[in-house]
């Protein structure tokens, strides 16, 4: 019984057979059953040269020894003709000569309705049917037509997911012979194909061709829709799905659908956790390539991106896009329910998550829910406790890299935030704002026991723990309770003994930043206390609190 399983092994056969048959002298079908020609003459019998070397696998004869020893390649699988510029084997000189024009880059083949030239005499025939527009072959299950019958066989093979070429090495299959030899050159590292601009090496032509157009800057895929050119022809396809608001691939989890496959891969690794990438320097684990690229150019502190309005670089190429519409000021992505305007048409989809109220990602540990995944990202390190960010200068770790950053400040002594009513600088924007109140009196935030105002949320926050008495913040040494994080860092300070605030005269400690500025005043001289009564000066308020008290004593 033939294995079918073996693809192209019956056209293999059948070309070995008609080939041993004409190496043999022998021509089927050419003749009629009873040896005449087709004019009904007799022949007129020839003599046969002798034909005394004979093939012991399938019996066919040769004159010469020989064309015997090439013959017999065919069933050992011998390629005698060796490449001298890549090494690779053929069976025939003929196949050796063929791949040599890789080497050489002849193209010997022209078509006359474009001048497009090709190695392949085959080639040409299949190109020229691109002008013809003739698709002979055409496919039962979906109408698509080919302009070839191989081309058709390859085809339905995505109907019936056959894939009948399989790599030794790692057993994965492929439809196409051609998509075997381009991924078994991924085991062996060859890559034939080189750019001759910046000596890149490829493994298939075709990577090459797409490659170079990074160097031409050729975009020959453009779309009918909105003009824009893409250098592949995926890219356009994918851009087309956009028009067409074509997602069709599904996440089997939430029901989310994207335009990329690859897309979707990425967005399942949200439900599994699986984070494959891993960064060499601090070991953080990011669910895609991209991520890792952006998170390394921390450590090395690249900038790849420049503005060339201001010169101003970034890490991020989105982060570039975003700030060039700082520029041109063009916000083109509009909310349909409130009008707010946005950069970013992500930006915008996060945005109406507000009016919707629409939390897609969910921690499996507490089961709160996030409109965005790099919320949920930053929330489930609140369970692992991981710190993947940590300070070069003093070690100090932290959960949130925008954390650091602001952290850095206190070593750089960097203040990048400004008051235009008063000049005075801050590490935060979000401290700026909260200045700001201070100059225009607005405390928005309002306590519903008592009415008290705050100018933040955090204070308000604090302010009604004195209704509740609450005190969320334990001393782990003597059990007592604050209501607020900072004082239960300071009081720690007087078990540990730990001053951390030094003065840059005399080298004194201190456990708070507010001593040392008080103690400083000694060496500056500065009184910005004033009593109103007298106009005596004091380096602290609690100084002038006790001075006042005389007058009140005296009055």
């Amino acid at each position: 019984m033939m294995d079918l399983s073996c693809g192209g092994f019956i056209q293999v056969s059948l070309f070995n057979w008609i080939f041993c048959l004409s190496l043999a002298g022998e021509r089927p079908d050419s003749r009629s059953e009873s040896g005449k020609s087709p004019s009904e003459e007799p022949d007129v019998e020839k003599p046969k040269p002798a034909r005394p070397h004979q093939c012991s696998h399938c019996g066919s004869s040769f004159t010469c020894l020989v064309d015997l020893k090439r013959h017999k390649s065919i069933h050992t699988g011998e390629k005698l003709y060796h490449c001298s510029q890549c090494g690779k084997s053929f069976s025939t000189s003929q196949s050796l000569q063929l791949h040599q024009r890789v080497h050489t880059g002849a193209k010997p083949y022209h078509c006359s309705d474009c001048g497009m030239k090709f190695a392949l005499s085959g080639n040409l025939k299949r190109h020229q049917l691109a002008h013809t527009g003739k698709k002979s072959y055409r496919c039962d299950q979906c109408g698509k037509s080919f302009t070839t019958f191989n081309s058709l066989i390859n085809h339905q093979r995505i109907h019936t997911g056959e894939k009948p070429y399989h790599c030794s090495v790692c057993g994965k299959s492929f439809n196409q012979p051609s998509n075997l030899k381009s991924h078994q050159r991924r085991h062996s590292g060859q890559k034939l194909h080189h750019c001759s601009d910046c000596e890149r090496n490829f493994t298939t032509s075709g990577e090459l061709k797409i490659h170079q157009r990074t160097h031409t800057g050729e975009k020959p895929y453009s779309c009918s829709d909105c003009g824009k050119s893409f250098a592949r022809l995926d890219g356009l396809m994918v851009h087309q799905r956009i028009h067409r608001a074509e997602k069709p691939f599904i996440c089997d989890q939430c029901g989310k659908t994207f335009t990329q496959s690859a897309h979707q891969a990425i967005h399942k690794r949200i439900h599994t956790g699986e984070k494959p990438y891993h960064c060499s320097d601090c070991g953080m684990r990011f669910t895609n390539s991209s991520h890792l690229a952006a998170h390394q150019r921390i450590h090395t502190g690249e900038k790849p991106y420049g503005c060339d309005e201001c010169g101003k670089r970034f890490v991020h190429s989105g982060s570039l896009v975003k700030h060039k519409q700082t520029h041109t000021g063009e916000r083109p992505f509009h909310c349909t329910e409130c009008g707010k305007c946005f950069v970013r048409l992500a930006h915008l989809k996060l945005h109406q998550r507000i009016h919707t109220g629409e939390k897609p990602y969910h921690c499996s540990d507490c089961g709160m829910s996030f409109t965005q995944a790099s919320n949920l990202n930053r929330h489930q390190r609140t369970h692992t406790g991981e710190k993947p960010y940590y300070c070069s200068d003093c070690g100090m770790c932290f959960t949130f890299l925008k954390t650091l950053t602001i952290h850095q400040r206190t070593h750089t002594g960097e203040k990048p935030y400004h008051c235009s009513d008063c000049g005075k600088r801050f590490t935060q924007s979000g401290t700026l704002v909260k200045h700001k109140r201070i100059h225009t009196g607005e405390k928005p935030y309002h306590c519903a026991d008592c009415g008290m105002s705050c100018t933040s949320s955090k204070d308000l926050i604090v302010h009604q723990r004195i209704h509740t008495g609450e005190k969320p913040y334990g001393c782990d040494q003597c059990g007592k309770r604050f209501t607020q994080s900072g004082t239960l860092v300071k009081h720690k300070r007087i078990h540990t003994g730990e001053k951390p605030y030094h003065c840059s005269d005399c080298g004194k400690g201190f456990a708070q930043s507010q001593q040392l500025k008080s103690h400083q005043r000694t060496h500056t001289g500065e009184k910005p206390y004033c009593c109103d009564q007298c106009g005596k000066r004091f380096t602290q308020s609690r100084s002038l609190a006790e001075h006042k008290r005389k007058h009140n004593t005296c009055g």
